[in-house]
């Protein structure tokens, strides 16, 4: 990859990395916690930094509750940093040893994923509530009978009458 050439004599600023972990050293860290029990602050920085980086991916940066999916990476890497599930010795098919980057980051996306589920279910059944209250609302007044209620129908409604 070649550096960018500059524009009228101005030199131009690389893209912060204030997300990146270096995989080599996030495996010291790692090793070191597992021998000490001891969780450093740069072991801890470097989780956090995971959780924020993966919080910019196109798939997830939109979402207004991005802290709480934030929030629950971090908590189940450490989790799993805590229970010592990664495995510093295993290797692959070809001998090659597993990047524990990789490993917590698929943590971190299936926590995002749980997270993005749990809101859904919370707002559908926000939103069931909702319709249902104002079902009744209407139905049960002293005026019902000038009044009529029709539930709109969804896409999916249509498409079978």
């Amino acid at each position: 990859m070649q550096a960018k050439k500059p524009k009228n004599g101005v030199k131009i600023k690389p893209k912060s990395k204030e997300h990146y972990v270096n995989s080599k050293k996030f495996k010291e860290a790692i090793a070191k916690y597992y021998d000490s029990d001891v969780c450093g602050e740069d072991l801890g920085e470097m989780i956090t930094k995971i959780a924020h980086g993966l919080s910019y991916a196109p798939n997830f940066i939109n979402y207004s509750y991005k802290d709480e999916m934030i929030g629950d990476a971090v908590v189940k890497m450490f989790t799993a940093l805590f229970n010592k599930k990664f495995n510093l010795d295993a290797c692959d098919s070809n001998g090659k040893k597993y990047n524990p980057f990789s490993y917590f980051t698929t943590i971190a996306f299936h926590a995002f994923i749980n997270r993005i589920k749990k809101e859904k279910r919370h707002h559908e059944a926000l939103n069931e509530y909702k319709e249902r209250v104002y079902e009744e609302t209407l139905n049960s007044s002293d005026e019902a009978e000038q009044k009529v209620y029709v539930k709109p129908i969804s896409e999916d409604d249509a498409l079978y009458d």
